[in-house]
């Protein structure tokens, strides 16, 4: 069963600031080349942030958390060069 994405329009919305689409920023997550990094969050919450590529090639930053059994996207961005260098680096292992 494939993991479900949990979606309203304060997150489709923030990831529109970055030109992301949840059509993109789901099989980024689930990239089987994805790099999971752990990250700190004032918020209490536990977060992760994902680097996957897209189907059309792009290497997007995606920070999530875990609601329940669903992935919530906080938002997601396009993988800034430093970010692409460690995902295209750690693929080619």
């Amino acid at each position: 069963m494939a993991p479900q994405f949990d979606w309203d329009d304060a997150n489709r919305r923030h990831l529109s600031r970055h030109h992301v689409i949840p059509e993109e920023a789901e099989p980024a997550v689930l990239d089987p080349h994805a790099i999971l990094l752990a990250i700190e969050s004032d918020t209490g919450e536990d977060r992760a942030k994902a680097l996957g590529m897209t189907a059309s090639g792009r290497i997007l930053a995606v920070v999530f958390t875990l609601r329940g059994e669903a992935i919530r996207p906080i938002t997601a961005y396009a993988a800034p060069p430093r970010l692409q260098t460690l995902y295209l680096g750690r693929r080619r292992v």
